[in-house]
């Protein structure tokens, strides 16, 4: 094990196109790297060098144009209204390192954090005209965990809304070959049927064709087993009370000019979020939201491991 004390937890340096990063580092060796473009978590690795996200062979790095994979982070819209970017305008904007934030209570000591913030332009607020301060902290704990916390105050005269959520692509082995637990029988809303709102009936979700569902009022935990990697993510979250799940499968993928045709298969969404309902701020207030992921083993292929264990864990 590295000596800590010589020991690099945070480093700042150029990506893709010159674009600047921030990479966390534990002394286990799991590591996490995030934009300045976008404050998007671009990739997360395990102690084996193993990367736990999903990114598109096809991502485009440059200004105005998001990057496909990840964690993009969608403020202050989740979907498509008005005059304001799908998803919002804080993945296309360039963050700040906040050098200076507000006490954070944490409850870990990890050293391997960046503190970024982001501010509206002048151009952003005639699309969008309220005044805010969004903080967002990641984090990359000693065991190799992965936790985003954001912080968005209302700095202006008047009340505002907003829809949020952590667009989080996990890489997985094969699409067929994963299943979420810990949202069945629960309420969603079907984008792919006018937002309809149904039922989930199965004992478990899996992928045979194109998903797009905003799940309600959510627990904190959801699991999502690739039997193949025998892999288990588990999402914790708190503030977001629903779960975007989604995967465009091959006629959308096709599509898509920053998406490879086949790269579906080994990508899912699973998003901690705030969309069936806005969140209100009045002036001064401050909303928070947090994710947690973690990755762990799992034979669950062999019907060793009971998924509501990890959910319960």
């Amino acid at each position: 094990m590295s000596d800590q004390k010589s020991f690099i937890f945070v480093e700042t340096c150029k990506g893709v196109n010159g674009l600047d990063k921030v990479i966390l580092r534990e002394v286990r060796g799991s590591s996490a790297e995030i934009y300045l473009y976008g404050g998007q978590v671009t990739s997360w690795k395990n102690d084996h060098g193993e990367e736990l996200l999903f990114m598109s062979s096809k991502a485009i790095f440059k200004s105005l144009k998001p990057i496909r994979g990840g964690i993009p982070i969608c403020f202050p819209q989740f979907s498509s209204h008005g005059t304001l970017d799908r998803h919002g305008f804080a993945r296309n904007r360039f963050w700040s390192i906040d050098t200076d934030p507000p006490p954070f209570p944490t409850s870990t000591s990890s050293k391997a954090f960046v503190d970024l913030i982001l501010r509206p332009s002048e151009d952003d607020l005639k699309i969008w005209p309220h005044s805010f301060e969004f903080r967002l902290r990641v984090t990359l704990g000693p065991g190799g965990d992965l936790m985003l916390t954001s912080r968005i105050r209302n700095t202006d005269v008047k009340p505002f809304q907003f829809t949020f959520a952590y667009h989080t692509y996990f890489s997985v082995s094969d699409i067929s070959e994963v299943r979420i637990e810990g949202l069945e029988t629960l309420d969603y809303l079907d984008n792919l049927h006018n937002k309809d709102r149904f039922t989930e009936q199965g004992d478990a979700i899996t992928f045979e064709s194109e998903v797009d569902r905003v799940y309600i009022s959510t627990p904190t935990k959801i699991a999502i087993l690739d039997h193949e990697k025998k892999r288990t993510f588990v999402l914790r979250k708190e503030g977001l009370p629903d779960a975007v799940v989604w995967n465009p499968w091959d006629r959308k993928a096709k599509a898509m000019p920053d998406f490879g045709d086949d790269e579906y298969k080994h990508m899912l969404c699973v998003e901690a979020a705030a969309v069936e309902k806005c969140i209100t701020l009045k002036p001064g207030e401050e909303w928070k939201g947090r994710q947690e992921l973690s990755a762990v083993p799992s034979s669950y292929c062999s019907g060793q491991l009971d998924p509501q264990k990890v959910l319960q864990g």
